[in-house]
């Protein structure tokens, strides 16, 4: 990998530096710029460098939000012999003296890890330096690697209750999820016209997560005939991998506002378009949905540690606040279910109403309440 250690300089006349760690999906780069955006917004010269893994998206999403990056040559685990494997403890051992090497560089305040496989690495090489480091959790099911190092940071903040069964229980905060701020409120016609969708017809949002979603995509694939019979228009995030298939598979209905998206970079502006929600339950996804206020359907993936994601549904859906398929019924139930939804206003109202209550809006707030504690602790030391 290049050598990017050495070539990050710090700003010394910053009020702070932050190194915030992790990424691989959305649901940890999303909260770990909200994170960076509300720090800044009180220190707009606050000195912030992330740290992801070469090769995954927080590499280019990161940028996009305006923010440095440097990226560590780390991958995950596979669950099967790999050559990979066998190589998997000396990336760690490298990616550990890289960022030991990048700590010494940018000699930062405060670390704060948000999960994904450079997260470690940063967090290992902070905690053995005693800079102070907090972790952010956005799952119900805590991930290995947070497990792992909950004992070694300062603060763990936490998105659920009863995570004492992971963590140290005098290190837990309770916060909830880091949602970007301009994620509600968006202006419904405003986002209409940036779509090109009719207002005198209903729109539903279908989104797979950052990575985009098998089950989601073939289910959706299959019904774009019964949603133009309907008249429902479509925004339809696909992620990378799917993208070409569903673009075509798409390209017949697109004058009846049935598109498929890569990748939506203006959520906030899909979530006022949308009627209803069809989504994943990723932790970030259900954050979003709560403080969008949005009447969804959510598919668990099965696909994840602990089966969390159902979990995270569970939590909408036995409150009244969500309706829920499983993934393995969603070939046949998404779309009745969905459309059933789209045609029934009060049903809407009713999950909005019950679902607003679940959120959060102060979470990120909270979040960097507890990192400027650590980064005041740091500086004050310093001065002694």
């Amino acid at each position: 990998m290049p050598d990017q250690a050495h070539h990050i300089e710090p700003d010394l006349t910053a009020s702070c530096r932050v190194i915030i760690s992790g990424g691989g999906t959305g649901g940890h780069i999303f909260p770990a710029v909200a994170i960076a955006n509300e720090l800044r917004r009180r220190r707009p010269d606050a000195d912030i460098l992330f740290v992801g893994a070469l090769g995954r998206m927080e590499m280019t999403r990161v940028p996009e939000a305006g923010y440095r990056i440097v990226g560590l040559n780390i991958s995950g685990l596979q669950r099967r012999l790999t050559p990979e494997n066998l190589l998997f403890p000396l990336k760690v051992f490298r990616s550990v003296r890289k960022a030991g090497e990048l700590l010494e560089t940018f000699r930062p305040d405060a670390v704060v890890g948000v999960g994904g496989y450079a997260s470690a690495p940063v967090l290992l090489a902070a905690t053995s330096r005693a800079i102070p480091a907090l972790i952010q959790e956005q799952n119900s099911y805590a991930g290995l690697v947070n497990k792992l190092l909950a004992r070694r940071v300062d603060k763990v903040c936490v998105a659920y209750e009863g995570m004492e069964k992971f963590f140290p229980a005098d290190k837990l905060v309770l916060t909830g999820n880091p949602v970007r701020a301009e994620i509600a409120g968006g202006d419904r016609a405003a986002a209409l016209r940036f779509f090109g969708l009719d207002p005198s017809r209903p729109v539903l949002l279908v989104v797979g997560g950052s990575l985009g979603a098998r089950t989601l995509n073939e289910a959706t694939a299959a019904a774009l005939p019964r949603l133009r019979e309907a008249g429902v228009q479509l925004l339809w995030q696909t992620g990378k991998l799917y993208f070409p298939s569903a673009q075509e598979q798409a390209a017949p209905f697109a004058a009846d506002h049935l598109y498929a998206h890569e990748f939506i970079q203006r959520m906030d502006l899909a979530y006022a378009a949308a009627d209803v929600v069809v989504s994943r339950a990723g932790a970030l996804s259900v954050s979003e949905l709560c403080l969008t206020g949005k009447p969804c359907v959510l598919v668990p993936s099965p696909n994840v540690a602990e089966d969390h994601q159902t979990k995270n549904a569970l939590a909408l859906s036995t409150r009244g606040a969500a309706l829920q398929v499983s993934d393995a019924d969603a070939p046949r139930q998404l779309y009745d279910v969905a459309l059933a939804l789209l045609a029934d206003p009060a049903r809407q109202q009713e999950l909005r109403r019950r679902i607003e209550p679940l959120a959060r809006p102060a979470a990120t707030r909270a979040i960097v309440d507890e990192l400027e504690t650590l980064i005041e602790r740091r500086q004050a030391a310093s001065v002694r």
